[in-house]
């Protein structure tokens, strides 16, 4: 069973799922009036530049760095109203869209640098991008996602009964407006006609609003946002494996309180006020967990591990089998150790916000059967915990799994680190000896342009101090004969590793 699990301070709200006590996903919320995030958000947008070749625009949203927007998330629709325009149309040709629709869109047809446009932010800015934009917009509702200008119904995969699915379709199907589509969620299966409706018109009048907001809102102007992060998590997971959502915020309690009576009145007597001086992360072992979850290396409950390894082209994971020897044979132990591991994988890529390339190393196994077994084990998974798109390749000729999953904003590792001040990020630092040398070359040029004979103090590093001391006393010997004078050597505290200072005299 799922808890929700909210956690609110005056300087940020923490909103955990845990599954039997696991922490499964993680969120942050800065203060309110903070736009810590950006996805799902609507702007009113300026075209700064647009690049042919590589079919994109840049678009001022108002944030550090300009959006982009690719001609893939340009709506076909849109795309061939902007295009026909600018179009000459002769008399004998009143209905030019025709023979826009065949050809390929180019971008620097549809959009002008200086051009106002509706975007959706579809991806939260990660390393040195941009947010990506889109024009193909969705609203998301309790049971329901609205694409207002793509006229597809689409169905959760997780909804299986035949009959279910052709319900809900047409229910849909029969209530959405000419030109725009719905996505039917996972939590609509078995609610009434009258229930689905009421959110399909409530998205459909959001819609409405966003539109008449655009005409008057000035450029890189947010236009809509969803619902307040706590709000939207309990939407969006509030299901009958839910057994409890709780908080310790009073405000926030009856927040969500009214939120869940109005929209989902079944599961109101689940809200509860966590009323405990002990912080309720720490009271649930969230915490400890979320330590956990940015370190390298995840330990099985079978004494196998995972080192899970991320750079900005794709993320490794490898499986060991460490301290578990298994009671039977080596194939059974490692069979029982890649199961583990799969679904220990499914949560890592979860809970660290893990997307795009990742490549997965299980352990060796000796059968094809055993292959087979890992590969349904792990798709299942995939499939019954991970709410974000995947595509799993077959086992390549080098034992490696490789996946895509959809990017979603920042990794957790992105949410909370930054690059180390001493390494730059590199995760390396110089060693003592050539941090050494590196220092004794820094100091030989500075007391160059000196006078000579002088007498000077170098302040150094304890940690340099002792080495120098010990292996490069005749260093310092050297230079005192190259520059005529006397150095003196002091450890000083406070000092980076690799730094020094100089005082003469």
């Amino acid at each position: 069973m799922k808890k929700i699990i909210i956690n609110k301070t005056p300087w940020q709200t923490r909103i955990a799922i845990t599954r039997d006590n696991r922490l499964q996903n993680i969120y942050f919320s800065g203060q309110p009036g903070q736009m810590t995030h950006l996805e799902r958000l609507y702007f009113k947008g300026k075209i700064t530049k647009v690049l042919p070749g590589i079919q994109t625009a840049f678009v001022d949203i108002g944030q550090p760095k300009a959006g982009f927007l690719h001609i893939s998330e340009v709506d076909r629709d849109l795309a061939i109203e902007r295009m026909s325009k600018d179009m000459q149309v002769d008399e004998d040709q009143p209905q030019p869209k025709k023979f826009i629709r065949r050809e390929k869109l180019d971008i620097s047809k549809v959009f002008k640098e200086g051009d106002d446009v509706l975007v959706q932010v579809s991806k939260e800015p990660v390393y040195e991008k941009g947010a990506k934009l889109t024009t193909c917009f969705t609203l998301p509702g309790r049971f329901l996602v609205l694409m207002p200008n793509i006229p597809r119904i689409g169905i959760s995969k997780k909804i299986e009964d035949r009959e279910e699915r052709m319900r809900l379709r047409e229910i849909v199907g029969s209530h959405l407006p000419e030109g725009m589509g719905a996505i039917i969620r996972t939590s609509s299966q078995d609610h009434t006609k009258q229930e689905i409706v009421k959110d399909l018109n409530y998205l459909v009048s959001l819609w409405a609003a966003i539109l008449k907001n655009f005409e008057t809102a000035a450029v890189a102007e947010k236009i809509h946002e969803d619902l307040p992060l706590s709000l939207q998590i309990v939407r969006d997971n509030l299901d009958d494996d839910v057994e409890a959502v709780i908080t310790d915020d009073r405000d926030s309690q009856q927040e969500i309180y009214k939120f869940i009576k109005k929209s989902a009145p079944e599961y109101s007597e689940l809200v509860r006020y966590y009323n405990n001086p002990i912080n309720i992360f720490d009271f649930y072992g969230i915490q400890d967990q979320i330590e956990q979850a940015l370190e390298k290396k995840v330990e099985l409950k079978s004494g196998g591990s995972l080192i899970i390894e991320s750079a900005e082209a794709m993320t490794v994971v490898d499986v060991n089998t460490g301290k578990f020897i298994g009671k039977t044979n080596l194939e059974d132990t490692i069979l029982k150790t890649n199961l583990e591991a799969a679904e220990e994988v499914v949560r890592q890529l979860r809970l660290r916000n893990i997307g795009g390339l990742i490549v997965i190393d299980f352990i060796d196994m000796a059968t094809s059967q055993n292959r087979q077994k890992l590969m349904r084990h792990f798709e299942k998974m995939l499939k019954e915990q991970d709410r974000f798109q995947s595509v799993v390749l077959k086992v390549s000729e080098f034992g490696l799994v490789q996946m895509t999953r959809k990017r979603s904003g920042k990794t957790l590792e992105q949410q909370l680190t930054e690059g180390c001040h001493c390494c730059k990020g590199s995760g390396r630092v110089m060693s003592l000896q050539n941090e050494c040398f590196m220092l004794l070359a820094s100091l030989e040029n500075e007391l160059k342009e000196v006078a000579a004979h002088a007498e000077c103090t170098v302040y150094v590093h304890p940690d340099m101090f002792a080495y120098i001391t010990k292996d490069q006393y005749n260093s310092i010997l050297a230079l005192e004969k190259m520059f005529q004078g006397k150095i003196v050597l002091e450890s000083k505290e406070g000092l980076v590793r690799a730094e020094h200072h100089i005082r003469l005299g």
